[in-house]
Protein backbone atom coordinates (compact mmCIF):
# COMPACT_ATOMS: atom_id res chain seq x y z
CA UNK A 1 0.00 0.00 0.00
CA UNK A 2 1.14 3.36 -0.71
CA UNK A 3 1.12 6.02 1.67
CA UNK A 4 0.75 10.04 0.59
CA UNK A 5 1.35 12.45 3.48
CA UNK A 6 0.60 16.20 3.48
CA UNK A 7 3.95 17.74 5.28
CA UNK A 8 3.99 21.39 6.93
CA UNK A 9 6.96 22.53 4.63
CA UNK A 10 5.34 24.62 1.75
CA UNK A 11 2.91 21.67 2.31
CA UNK A 12 4.69 19.06 0.33
CA UNK A 13 2.55 15.85 -0.58
CA UNK A 14 5.07 12.68 -0.63
CA UNK A 15 3.71 9.64 -2.02
CA UNK A 16 6.18 7.13 -0.01
CA UNK A 17 6.92 3.75 -2.69
CA UNK A 18 7.32 5.34 -5.52
CA UNK A 19 8.43 8.58 -4.22
CA UNK A 20 5.46 11.25 -5.67
CA UNK A 21 5.70 15.08 -4.84
CA UNK A 22 3.19 17.38 -5.43
CA UNK A 23 3.89 20.98 -4.26
CA UNK A 24 0.38 22.41 -2.32
CA UNK A 25 -0.13 25.60 -0.55
CA UNK A 26 0.00 25.54 3.39
CA UNK A 27 -2.19 23.46 4.70
CA UNK A 28 -5.29 23.25 2.42
CA UNK A 29 -6.75 21.63 -0.54
CA UNK A 30 -8.48 23.52 -1.94
CA UNK A 31 -9.06 25.48 -6.11
CA UNK A 32 -5.29 25.85 -7.16
CA UNK A 33 -3.90 23.31 -5.30
CA UNK A 34 -5.38 20.52 -6.59
CA UNK A 35 -4.51 19.66 -10.38
CA UNK A 36 -0.77 18.87 -9.26
CA UNK A 37 -2.34 16.07 -6.49
CA UNK A 38 -4.63 14.25 -8.97
CA UNK A 39 -1.88 14.94 -11.76
CA UNK A 40 0.89 13.17 -9.30
CA UNK A 41 -1.49 10.43 -7.64
CA UNK A 42 -3.90 8.96 -9.96
CA UNK A 43 -0.92 7.42 -12.06
CA UNK A 44 -0.01 5.86 -8.65
CA UNK A 45 -3.67 5.17 -7.87
CA UNK A 46 -4.18 3.05 -10.89
CA UNK A 47 -1.49 0.67 -9.46
CA UNK A 48 -1.76 0.22 -5.74
CA UNK A 49 -3.85 1.03 -3.05
CA UNK A 50 -3.16 4.45 -1.46
CA UNK A 51 -3.75 5.99 1.86
CA UNK A 52 -3.48 9.56 1.95
CA UNK A 53 -2.43 11.58 5.11
CA UNK A 54 -4.15 14.57 5.82
CA UNK A 55 -2.25 15.56 9.12
CA UNK A 56 -1.60 18.43 7.76
CA UNK A 57 -3.90 19.59 6.16
CA UNK A 58 -6.86 21.93 7.76
CA UNK A 59 -8.44 23.75 4.62
CA UNK A 60 -10.84 21.48 2.16
CA UNK A 61 -12.87 23.09 -0.59
CA UNK A 62 -15.36 21.67 -3.17
CA UNK A 63 -12.23 21.33 -5.73
CA UNK A 64 -10.11 19.56 -2.85
CA UNK A 65 -13.66 17.27 -2.40
CA UNK A 66 -13.86 16.94 -6.27
CA UNK A 67 -10.47 15.50 -6.47
CA UNK A 68 -10.59 13.13 -3.78
CA UNK A 69 -13.51 11.70 -4.97
CA UNK A 70 -11.41 11.69 -8.50
CA UNK A 71 -9.02 9.61 -7.30
CA UNK A 72 -11.44 7.47 -5.62
CA UNK A 73 -13.20 6.61 -8.43
CA UNK A 74 -10.09 6.04 -10.30
CA UNK A 75 -8.78 3.44 -7.54
CA UNK A 76 -11.63 1.66 -7.72
CA UNK A 77 -12.08 1.33 -11.43
CA UNK A 78 -8.57 -0.42 -11.24
CA UNK A 79 -9.32 -2.55 -8.52
CA UNK A 80 -7.71 -0.87 -5.64
CA UNK A 81 -8.33 1.24 -2.65
CA UNK A 82 -8.24 4.74 -1.78
CA UNK A 83 -8.47 6.13 1.65
CA UNK A 84 -7.83 9.25 3.61
CA UNK A 85 -6.07 9.14 7.45
CA UNK A 86 -5.34 11.55 10.07
CA UNK A 87 -7.94 14.03 9.12
CA UNK A 88 -8.35 17.15 11.11
CA UNK A 89 -11.82 17.96 12.30
CA UNK A 90 -12.56 20.55 10.13
CA UNK A 91 -11.62 18.18 7.20
CA UNK A 92 -13.64 15.25 8.53
CA UNK A 93 -16.87 17.31 9.58
CA UNK A 94 -16.88 18.80 5.82
CA UNK A 95 -16.78 14.84 4.60
CA UNK A 96 -19.19 14.08 6.89
CA UNK A 97 -21.71 17.02 5.98
CA UNK A 98 -21.34 15.78 2.01
CA UNK A 99 -21.60 12.57 3.22
CA UNK A 100 -18.39 10.94 1.93
CA UNK A 101 -17.03 9.96 5.36
CA UNK A 102 -17.97 6.11 5.44
CA UNK A 103 -16.16 6.07 1.45
CA UNK A 104 -12.85 8.27 2.17
CA UNK A 105 -11.76 7.78 5.50
CA UNK A 106 -9.95 4.98 7.32
CA UNK A 107 -11.18 4.43 10.73
CA UNK A 108 -8.69 2.12 11.73
CA UNK A 109 -6.29 4.76 12.11
CA UNK A 110 -5.44 6.01 15.72
CA UNK A 111 -4.04 9.26 15.83
CA UNK A 112 -0.99 8.92 18.42
CA UNK A 113 -1.96 12.71 19.23
CA UNK A 114 -5.37 11.95 20.48
CA UNK A 115 -4.15 9.25 22.62
CA UNK A 116 -1.49 9.06 25.21
CA UNK A 117 1.36 6.53 25.61
CA UNK A 118 0.64 2.73 26.01
CA UNK A 119 1.30 2.88 29.33
CA UNK A 120 -1.08 5.29 30.57
CA UNK A 121 -4.30 4.29 28.65
CA UNK A 122 -6.50 2.00 30.25
CA UNK A 123 -6.31 -2.16 28.76
CA UNK A 124 -9.97 -2.07 28.03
Amino acid sequence: MTTAIFEPMATRMTAVEPAERAELAGGQLERGQVANLVERLQPVVLQRDVTLDLSHVDRIDAAGITALIALYQSARAAGHCFCLTNASERVAHILRVVGLDHYLLSHNVVRNSHYGSATQRPAA
